[in-house]
């Protein structure tokens, strides 16, 4: 599997004026969070809401504070949790994100593919 970065935008999802500039994320589909500069973030009013605990790859546990954000990137848009990223920690786009952008990756490509959203099925009946 290859890798490829986007550059991902946060909007404050309270005061939608303030937006981040473009902040090149890794994607990366093993993240289920998106992990964004805490600066970053707090630079616009985003504010961490709680504290979560991640697995890093080698199992260490750390903990993040997490917060709530308007997201888009290479054209698409979500409303997602994203993670208060440390220095040392790497940016991220995780796959949250990517499902609530509607895509899926196409890594050969190096692009997002859109999909189509599967719904529930419905009772004639009701």
């Amino acid at each position: 599997m290859s890798t490829f970065k986007v550059n991902v935008v946060a909007r404050n999802p309270k005061r939608e004026e303030l937006t981040t500039p473009p902040v090149p994320a890794l994607v990366d589909t093993g993240s289920e969070l998106t992990w964004l500069p805490a600066d970053v973030l707090m630079s616009v009013g985003i504010t961490p809401r709680r504290k979560r605990m991640f697995a890093r790859a080698t199992q260490q546990k750390i903990e993040r504070e997490v917060g709530y954000a308007i997201l888009s990137a290479e054209g698409y848009e979500t409303n997602d949790e994203v993670v208060f990223a440390e220095p040392g920690d790497l940016t991220l786009l995780g796959v949250r994100t990517l499902e609530g952008f509607g895509v899926m990756v196409d890594n050969i490509g190096h692009r997002f593919v859109a999909t189509t959203t599967l719904v529930a099925g419905v009772d004639k009946s009701i």
